[in-house]
């Protein structure tokens, strides 16, 4: 059986993607310049700011998630940056553990 390059042209990858339409990917860029693709599983708020939820598209585990906060920069454009600071880290870890746990109630109707 002969397979023709055109049945999956990844030329055209900004269309769609089926396994993730819902998600959103960003390009984050290392301390060494290396990027790095995330895909934005969710964002949250918490105490009235928004934190995206990612991972790493090729390794789908809850256990690898990166909490970013959204910031909005002088040009009103939406940023991702570190949380340095490690109680407000717990906090939104601490609710995103939450609502992991109601999503896992919801799935379980043992």
């Amino acid at each position: 059986m002969e397979m023709s390059g055109n049945d999956h042209n990844h030329e055209n990858d900004h269309e769609h993607d089926h396994e993730h339409d819902h998600e959103d990917l960003v390009v984050l860029t290392d301390e060494d310049g290396v990027e790095h693709e995330f895909a934005v599983i969710d964002v949250i708020e918490v105490e009235g700011k928004e934190y995206a939820i990612l991972l790493p598209p090729e390794d789908e585990d809850d256990d690898e998630a990166i909490i970013l906060r959204v910031e909005t920069d002088e040009n009103g454009e939406e940023t991702l940056v570190d949380i340095e600071d490690d109680a407000e880290f717990e906090k939104v870890a601490e609710a995103w553990e939450e609502i992991l746990e109601e999503e896992g109630d919801e799935e379980e109707d043992d």
